[in-house]
């Protein structure tokens, strides 16, 4: 679907990067062409570990902001890791883990909620 890919290459702003090899790429830059790849092929579960981690708050926000709608629009399945309470906030529900234990679980997040409860849970 070419009007996908088009979306994902402008969501993610590696249009003028296209030609480049990896190594040709920032570290940012080689983070925003993972999350396109992830994403390209609408898969039912994407596993996502810290995907704006790299990237500057705008890169990132808007990164998080298109795998939302992928989530809404296509009914597409994001598993994502985080440390970040903002990054968090853009989940639907977060399980909080402790030694590989889930301890606590939260629905319709925000950052303030996330922060106040890593502070309960000692994080």
């Amino acid at each position: 679907d070419l009007d996908w890919y088009n979306q994902i290459i402008e969501t993610v702003g590696i249009r003028d990067r296209l030609d480049h090899l990896p190594s040709e790429l920032s570290g940012g830059q080689q983070q925003r062409v993972a999350a396109a790849r992830a994403l390209v092929s609408k898969p039912e579960i994407v596993f996502a570990d810290e995907p704006s981690g790299n990237l500057d708050s705008k890169a990132g926000s808007e990164l998080l902001g298109f795998m939302r709608m992928a989530v809404r629009e296509f009914d597409q399945t994001i598993v994502m890791v985080t440390h970040d309470p903002v990054t968090a906030a853009y989940s639907d529900r977060i399980v909080f883990l402790d030694d590989g234990k889930i301890v606590d679980e939260m629905a319709e997040p925000t950052a303030a909620s996330v922060l106040d409860r890593l502070k309960t849970l000692g994080g």
